[in-house]
């Protein structure tokens, strides 16, 4: 049996309420199959379109196999391309953040013009037609402030999205924003092990001390759906939707995304230590008032965020092999803030810097424990992991149409 009739066998065959089998966590074939089937058809997040302040700016990442550059143009656009150069294939940009004049391979100083056009080639042959060797492009979108791209030579329609992402993180002006800091981590595990221990809070009373001071450890159908929502949830989005903040969940038809307005705990109103605003001036100009809660999106397979009203927190998963996972955690502020005035750094990303290192140990751990040819998949709480279901039918369902396989009917958990 070929891995890819094995992998939709499982899914088909699969216990809801449970984990997934052992081979989804670490089989290679099974990886390889994740990256063909989600990461190369999906819509993946790069970056900031305020990382790409003025023309020349670029940003890079590295998608599985492909190196992929995003710039912007002088006209303005933000465009990406695959970063290989197309007259042997070296990797234009090497760093992940620059600024240049012009796009130059450093192997052979073949030079493109921002908006991917051939310039110059040396000593080329006779009759040799710039035109036909520009950098090849990767479907770009951007909403909300958000970049993303999709390597698909038909990438799928970005419009759901795009009209849910600006109605709800429009108010909040993020392109207009700048980046305060910047943290990579590699995490020994693979990725749906991160997002998993993402979705669920069952284990942050026990991991995360510094979060638990301000993030409500509750269960709450606020963050996964459903027709039983909390009172008081429901008094707060009336609030802010009359302040003009767009609160209560949004889930796309097929899970891919969402978006709701968390409470905080009370009195609280920032991801600090003591509860209260990191940054003097506001993320943004057109929210007033501290306690807008935070704005949660999801966006699978690589983004998860926070927005609330002195700054906003992104968080990309990039899958770099079966069991190993890079995630990026960037802090949003206002693009006048200064630091030092308006913001200390230490502040500011404390608790997140102390979240993220909890949740790298954590899923290292739980990837040891999955490896292990003993490893049974587990039940799920159903008070508190229902959003691990959810995480599990939208990548069941987007495993299979990738792979064009037989879609199973879940039972959804709302």
């Amino acid at each position: 049996m070929t891995a890819r009739a094995d992998m939709l066998g499982q899914l088909a065959n699969r216990r809801i309420g449970h984990a997934l089998p052992r081979a989804f966590y670490t089989d290679p074939a099974y990886y390889q199959l994740d990256l063909e089937s989600i990461w190369y058809k999906d819509w993946v997040f790069a970056g900031h379109d305020c990382e790409l302040p003025a023309p020349g700016a670029f940003l890079t990442l590295q998608l599985g196999d492909y190196p992929i550059l995003l710039v912007r143009g002088r006209d303005g656009d933000i465009r990406a391309f695959h970063n290989a150069c197309r007259h042997r294939g070296s990797r234009i940009c090497s760093t992940g953040h620059g600024s240049v004049a012009r796009l130059k391979c450093p192997y052979h100083q073949w030079t493109y013009e921002l908006d991917g056009r051939l310039h110059y080639a040396r000593d080329m042959a006779d009759g040799f037609d710039k035109s036909a060797y520009g950098l090849k492009p990767v479907h770009c979108q951007s909403a909300g402030g958000y970049l993303f791209v999709c390597v698909a030579q038909d990438a799928p329609d970005f419009a759901p999205y795009r009209a849910v992402a600006e109605t709800y993180l429009g108010p909040h002006r993020l392109a207009e924003t700048k980046v305060a800091f910047e943290s990579t981590i590699i995490e020994q595990a693979n990725w749906k092990l991160v997002w998993e221990n993402n979705r669920e809070c069952y284990h942050c009373s026990g991991s995360h001390p510094e979060l638990c001071v301000t993030f409500p450890e509750r269960p709450t159908l606020a963050v996964t759906g459903g027709d039983m929502v909390d009172p008081d949830d429901m008094a707060a989005w009336a609030r802010w939707e009359a302040q003009g903040l767009p609160s209560r969940y949004c889930i796309a038809e097929d899970g891919n995304f969402r978006l709701v307005r968390l409470r905080l705990l009370e009195g609280m109103v920032s991801y600090t230590m003591s509860g209260q605003p990191a940054v003097r001036r506001p993320l943004s100009d057109s929210v007033t008032g501290a306690d807008i809660g935070a704005l949660l999106m999801f966006h699978f397979p690589t983004t998860w965020n926070h927005v609330l009203g002195d700054h906003a927190l992104s968080f990309r998963v990039l899958p770099l092999g079966p069991t190993q996972t890079q995630v990026t955690t960037k802090w949003l502020v206002h693009k006048d803030a200064v630091e030092g005035v308006d913001y200390d750094l230490a502040n500011l990303t404390h608790v997140w810097l102390q979240t993220n290192e909890q949740d790298r140990r954590i899923v290292q751990e739980n990837q040891i424990g999955v490896s292990s040819p003993a490893y049974e998949p587990g039940p799920y709480s159903a008070l508190h992991e229902s959003a691990l279901v959810q995480f599990q039918e939208w990548y069941a369902g987007a495993v299979q149409r990738g792979l064009g396989g037989p879609a199973r009917a879940l039972s959804r958990v709302a």
